[in-house]
């Protein structure tokens, strides 16, 4: 079996960031007047495509056929929602679910969104992983599931947070951390308790440079554990 490597989609990686931030300029210039703050920047739903190219060319290298991914449309049945849809779907041709991609961005309002993005990843785990439970599809073996969030890096979101402590006492671990350690902790934690396979958090300034607090919750980490669950169910994929 030939040994997974990342080294070949760096390029794509660092255009699918370059990709993010042009994205984001353009929506902000050709936003209406009407529109508050920075909200055209985050309704066109465009942001992240060149991260879901690399996930394509990815799977396609594998060898995974074309018409078993799915990057548009991807609403899979929940247990507390009639649907979710979801980034990025992969589908043996027997209808197994093989994997499943949410991808996540973090620019600004790190007080008003910090929370926002923690509820709605771990609602996704928890309505997708109770819906497998409830034979909401077709087959026992579980689905890859991945979770990539990439986070502005800036003084307000390196800076350390005043936490809120009026009744009780918060965790140790997050004491004295900002917003970026706070979303590192979050990766890791997703994985520890079993929500998400793997996780990947990137950092990145509006100079368009980049980069991950821990390998663990890198990017690269991330493409080398979908690979090789991917790898393993190749036979899925034969006709």
């Amino acid at each position: 079996m030939e040994r997974l490597s990342t080294k070949k989609y760096q390029r794509d990686i660092s255009s699918a960031i370059q990709h993010f931030w042009n994205t984001r300029e353009a929506q902000l210039k050709g936003q209406k007047k009407s529109d508050q703050g920075s909200r055209g920047s985050v309704t066109g739903g465009k942001q992240l495509d060149g991260f879901i190219k690399v996930l394509l060319k990815v799977t396609k290298d594998l060898g995974v056929p074309e018409e078993c991914i799915y990057i548009k449309g991807n609403n899979l049945p929940g247990f507390f929602r009639p649907t979710k849809d979801w980034d990025f779907l992969i589908i043996a041709p027997n209808k197994q679910l093989i994997a499943v991609v949410e991808l996540k961005s973090q620019v600004g309002s790190f007080g008003n969104n910090f929370n926002n993005r923690t509820e709605e990843a771990l609602g996704s785990a928890v309505d997708l992983w109770t819906a497998f439970r409830e034979n909401g599809f077709p087959q026992k073996q579980q689905p890859w599931l991945g979770y990539v969030i990439l986070v502005e890096q800036t003084s307000k979101s390196t800076s350390p947070v005043r936490l809120q402590e009026p009744h009780f006492k918060v965790r140790p671990e997050f004491e004295n951390t900002s917003y970026l350690n706070r979303y590192a902790l979050f990766c890791h934690k997703l994985m520890q308790e079993r929500h998400y396979s793997s996780t990947a958090m990137i950092w990145t300034d509006k100079d368009k440079k980049f980069g991950c607090p821990e390998d663990d919750i890198s990017f690269d980490t991330f493409l080398l554990s979908f690979m090789g669950f991917i790898q393993g169910k190749l036979k899925e994929f034969e006709k």
